[in-house]
């Protein structure tokens, strides 16, 4: 079959074993023109080749031993230096006969003009072959054209958006590729060039695969140069998480209205009406207690002397400025804070404590606690790292010690919320709200064995703004982390509400912040990127208005509990009579 040419919109023609190109007649070869057989002059050509080349080392060798000049020759050594001539040149033109032979009887341009008007003219003999007579020599017994492939259409849900559409033959011949797994999936980007070309292959190719169809994930409408190496690996699409808006929320004297991206209704209804309840009240106080992220190696020795001699010179203070110009070393924004260790026999575990700026600051830790354990290399190295994190960090997981020692920024937020404002907007009692925070969020939480879980709701808080603002989701196990007070002041008059959080991980910079979408969440906020005049204002903002949308939430939920319209407020907000799949359609 004749090559497809890329990105043509010809069909794809069959060579017929009849036609020939119009060439001059009787064109002879190269090798004609020999007075002996091919085989047997390259034969000779070889041999005195071969042979002068000897004669002429030899004869240079001895003139060199008997001091005789180079360049004086006799006879015999010119009759040499012509056979070797004459013999490079012939074996230098046998070995490029060919080349030269497609060079000189190459055809014009003319010709395959005129081949590419007879296929033309032929399309319309082909299509009346039907193959319903026996082939004999003198007929055209080749098969009717083949037609182009169908453009692979991917629908899509996205408004205001064309189909994704692949149409070229060289995007078909990589799914298949794709399919057949002679090309990885994961390659397709650095092999293309181009991402989204690259997700939507793969993701057609993924389609084959599984014989599912993907037409309600979107494909266009994102960056994905932007998510290379950063965000996500090997992707076919995005998924769509509707974004609401909660506020304005008062805190420290400035408005802020709150993204929140979620799926469950009433969420941010219900936040709202927390945010109108505070600020109605005059507002809510939050204060930064702490601000440094952690991450914990884990090293072995023989024995546990040693681990224990390298616990005393770690915890020794005079040893921390040494161990911080090494640690530091990393970023001019880590700053090494602290070091605190645990010993589990012969295992040590080592928890620096930094600072990292706007960024939530994990690797920035991790290179700093390479640079230290290295270091330490020199006086113990006998020290076996195991790992470089050995989860006394704790990073994604539920831990004391982040409940204890706090991990990323701890943050305090309180309010005095005005009986009145309880009545009238939260429609219950500031008796019934200090009764069931003890019952419920104390006592009950205590009964259930809770680790860092003594609130109503504050993971659905930090998530929601997690998920606007590009933060690491995982990590909402430990930012979520939260103790909820309640009391009553002013003679019983007022609430006092106030929420404790140890351990929120939040950035401004670095990961999903840098989306597009996310960076106009935290741009409504005011902290997009790093903060100019103080490294690290944007991400300590950011905390404290998670700890204080939390402190909203946990006041509305709190008053839907105690008034009995939890239920009530759900059927409302979070059911849906209508058929989604009917109204996407």
């Amino acid at each position: 079959m004749e090559a497809p040419r890329l990105y043509s919109t010809k069909p794809v023609q069959s060579l017929k074993p009849t036609k020939k190109i119009p060439l001059e007649e009787d064109h002879g070869k190269a090798s004609d023109a020999l007075p002996l057989p091919l085989h047997l002059t390259n034969a000779l050509f070889f041999t005195l080749f071969f042979s002068v080349v000897y004669f002429l080392l030899s004869r240079w060798r001895e003139k060199i031993r008997t001091s005789t000049a180079l360049h004086v020759v006799t006879f015999s050594d010119i009759i040499a230096l012509l056979s070797f001539f004459a013999s490079f040149i012939y074996l230098l033109g046998f070995f490029g006969i060919d080349f030269v032979q497609s060079l000189v009887f190459q055809p014009s341009p003319d010709v395959w003009v005129a081949e590419d008007e007879e296929d033309d003219n032929e399309v319309l003999l082909a299509k009346e072959d039907t193959r319903k007579v026996p082939c004999g020599q003198a007929l055209d017994c080749s098969l009717p054209p083949l037609l182009p492939a169908a453009p692979i259409v991917t629908p899509q849900k996205v408004f205001d958006e064309k189909p994704v559409t692949v149409t070229t033959e060289e995007d078909e011949e990589l799914i298949k590729s794709v399919v057949d797994g002679t090309t990885p999936s994961y390659s397709l980007e650095s092999k293309l060039g181009d991402c989204k070309r690259a997700a939507a292959i793969r993701r057609e190719a993924l389609q084959r695969l599984t014989g599912k169809s993907l037409s309600g994930l979107p494909l266009d409408g994102l960056d994905y140069e932007s998510i290379l190496g950063q965000c996500c690996e090997m992707p076919v699409g995005y998924v769509q998480i509707p974004v609401g808006i909660a506020g304005p929320l008062l805190v420290n004297g400035r408005e802020y209205s709150v993204p929140m991206a979620t799926t469950e209704g009433c969420l941010v209804a219900s936040t709202n009406r927390g945010c109108k309840a505070i600020h109605l009240s005059g507002g809510a106080t939050s204060v930064l207690l702490k601000d440094g992220m952690t991450r914990a190696p884990c090293v072995r020795f023989g024995t546990a002397k040693r681990a224990a001699d390298l616990k005393l010179y770690l915890e020794d203070p005079d040893n921390f400025e040494t161990l911080s110009v090494v640690f530091n070393r990393s970023s001019r924004f880590g700053r090494l804070q602290g070091i605190k260790c645990a010993i589990a026999g012969k295992n040590l575990y080592i928890r620096f404590t930094c600072s990292t700026g706007d960024a939530m600051g994990m690797n920035m830790v991790s290179k700093g606690v390479q640079n230290v354990l290295d270091f330490l290399q020199t006086d113990f190295p006998d020290m076996d790292v195991i790992g470089i994190s050995g989860n006394f960090c704790s990073d994604k997981k539920p831990a004391a010690v982040n409940w204890i020692e706090g991990r990323g920024k701890s943050v305090v937020c309180e309010a005095i919320i005005k009986g009145d404002v309880i009545k009238k907007v939260l429609k219950t009692s500031v008796e019934s709200l200090v009764e069931l925070n003890m019952l419920k969020n104390l006592t009950g939480s205590a009964m259930a064995g809770a680790l860092g879980g003594f609130n109503a709701h504050a993971s659905n808080i930090v998530t929601a703004i997690y998920l606007a603002t590009g933060q690491d989701p995982a990590q909402n196990v430990e930012s979520s982390h939260c103790i909820t007070m309640m009391e009553a002041v002013n003679e019983g008059k007022d609430l006092h509400i106030s929420v404790t959080m140890p351990s929120i991980e939040v950035g401004t910079v670095g990961g999903g912040t840098q989306l597009a979408s996310q960076s106009a969440c935290l741009n409504l906020l005011g902290v997009k990127g790093a903060s100019k005049e103080t490294p690290g204002a944007n991400s300590r903002t950011l905390a404290t208005i998670v700890a204080s949308a939390v402190l909203a939430g946990e006041l509305s939920l709190m008053s839907a509990l105690a008034a009995g319209q939890l239920v009530k407020s759900h059927m409302k907000y979070n059911r849906s009579s209508k058929d989604v799949s009917k109204a996407t359609s």
